[in-house]
């Protein structure tokens, strides 16, 4: 199988004689799979499995092929102009790499030499703020570490992590307070100015919120299941428990996994 055939194969997937499914959709309507197939390579990754990681690249690579098939057939472009264009994209915006741009050698340095070429490309000269740039559709806590660090490059940041520390302590206040309150708009208010602030922390301890939040919900997922294998265990139905009977059940599994991590 080559690159052609299998482009060839995507072109006949489009065409009258090919696959009514395949022929009805557009950009718009892919824009869900290829969420969904990028999460799943995501889990594969995860999961060290490479088997899995290889059948989920290719899944991605399908949802390109068909994006760059349905410009073609509109006459905007090909998946030729999509190669074309991010080797010429890649070639530019590493000159350390490819032209004789000086000896660049720690990820920071080839960072702000990136963001200075991508600058220069068209479309990006226009641009009116430092926070442009980032889509509106990322994931909540993507998007404001990205934001953030946007506004970091030009000095507008906190000196120190235990600065960023006190600032939550501030909105976990403010969200007390607005507890007492009980209006719903201020509740959301500051319940955001509080993930605001940790996604903060979060980047300024080099940690990927995404990722600590779903490590978060694994570990509290996985808990939870002893917690009724537990109660299986001992005839128990959790919805007849009170909240002491389920932290009893709770405090043994996060005992069981302290002593067993692979429990």
């Amino acid at each position: 199988m080559t690159w052609s055939d299998l482009v060839q194969i995507i072109s006949k997937l489009r065409s009258p004689e090919g696959c009514p499914w395949d022929r009805k959709q557009t950009h718009e309507s892919l824009k869900r799979f290829l969420l969904e197939e990028t999460y799943e390579l995501f889990e594969a990754i995860d999961e060290e499995n490479p088997e899995a990681i290889l059948d989920e690249l290719g899944d991605v690579l399908l949802q390109v092929l068909l994006h760059a098939e349905i410009a073609r057939e509109k006459g905007a472009f090909s998946v030729d102009d999509v190669i074309q264009n991010l080797g010429e994209k890649i070639i530019r915006r590493h000159p350390h790499v490819f032209a004789t741009a000086g000896n660049i050698e720690t990820a920071d340095e080839v960072s702000k030499t990136w963001d200075a070429i991508k600058k220069t490309e068209k479309g990006l000269a226009e641009r009116t703020s430092v926070l442009d740039g980032v889509p509106k559709v990322f994931p909540a806590l993507m998007r404001a570490e990205k934001i953030q660090k946007k506004a970091a490059k030009v000095g507008f940041d906190w000196d120190e992590p235990l600065d960023v520390l006190d600032k939550i302590e501030e909105e976990i206040q403010e969200l007390k307070d607005a507890l007492q309150g009980g209006i719903q708009a201020e509740l959301e208010d500051e319940l955001g100015d509080l993930l605001f602030a940790t996604v903060n922390l979060a980047r300024f301890i080099e940690v990927d919120p995404e990722l600590a939040l779903d490590q978060a919900t694994a570990k509290f997922t996985e808990r939870f299941h002893l917690v009724e294998a537990y109660a299986k265990e001992e005839g128990l139905d959790l919805n007849d428990l009170d909240l002491d009977g389920l932290n009893l059940l709770w405090d043994r599994a996060k005992d069981q996994l302290r002593k067993n991590p692979q429990a």
